[in-house]
């Protein structure tokens, strides 16, 4: 049995001296406090022991910085989450990039985008077998059922459509990969903007957990996102995965302006010293 969520966070020496004991909610989760107090080092803790074993609640270690994580349920083995990186550095990689058969690559966010426009085609392939599977069940009700495995995707595009529409760029309803059109030209996704970009990769990152239960980390997502487009990042997520669990740091008040005030934690709230 999968974690759903994490229930609660103990980091012990961090930088030498500094304690975390932080209790989360199952659905948002959002750590603030000013420049330099550790939002994007407690992140990053929590990501790299998930990344090197920590597949359950227990004990583990992350350069030298002891890490306690406790999941919902308590006994659940194995945990789903996703990174997303919202800074548009340049893709030093050089390794990887030669085997790209995409060459435009070239930033980390264009990383992300590549990485997922294969879970793209993945998750297009699952919603089609399901659908099949529903229609040739036999069963009346699950024929009726069938059209609703794909609302989400259809969401998503219309998601993409607003949010870009003062551009005139909407997504390439023909195309089985993610792909722009403005006017009659056709724009692969790293041809976007920065913003344009990173909030692409959010909202596809949330579509192809495919409404399971996941978590979902982002430090500072509002880096290059209009005000407007932070105000609504939280809402867009959870409408196309409204079993995500979101841990997610920021600077900017537009985030949690959208009823979002009770998901706030400050660093120093949550921290002791010794």
């Amino acid at each position: 049995m999968e974690a759903t969520s994490i229930k609660r966070i103990e980091i012990t020496g961090l930088w030498g001296w500094k304690n975390i004991a932080w209790n989360l909610r199952p659905d948002v989760n959002i750590l603030s406090g000013i420049n330099g107090v550790g939002k994007s080092t407690i992140l990053n803790v929590v990501v790299h022991c998930l990344g090197h074993g920590a597949h359950q609640s227990g004990d583990y270690e992350a350069d030298g910085v002891k890490v306690r994580l406790l999941f919902e349920p308590e006994n659940a083995i194995g945990i789903r989450y996703d990174v997303v990186r919202s800074f548009d550095r340049p893709f030093l990689r050089t390794d990887v990039m030669e085997r790209l058969s995409d060459k435009n690559v070239h930033t980390d966010l264009d990383w992300q985008l590549y990485q997922l426009q294969r879970r793209y085609l993945d998750y297009q392939v699952n919603i089609g077998n399901r659908m099949i599977a529903l229609l040739t069940s036999g069963n009346e009700q699950d024929k009726a059922q069938a059209g609703n495995v794909a609302k989400a995707k259809a969401r998503f595009q219309d998601m993409v459509d607003e949010l870009f529409s003062e551009t005139g760029k909407h997504i390439d309803r023909q195309s089985n990969e993610i792909r722009l059109l403005q006017g009659n030209e056709a724009l692969p996704p790293y041809k976007l903007s920065s913003g344009e970009k990173q909030m692409l990769v959010i909202l596809l990152t949330a579509l192809v957990q495919d409404n399971a239960a996941c978590i979902l980390f982002m430090d500072e997502p509002e880096v290059s996102l209009h005000i407007e487009w932070q105000q609504k990042l939280i809402s867009l997520i959870r409408e196309l995965n409204p079993h995500a669990q979101i841990i997610l740091t920021t600077h900017s008040p537009a985030v949690i302006m959208n009823g979002w005030l009770d998901a706030v934690t400050e660093v120093s709230d949550i921290s002791t010293t010794h």
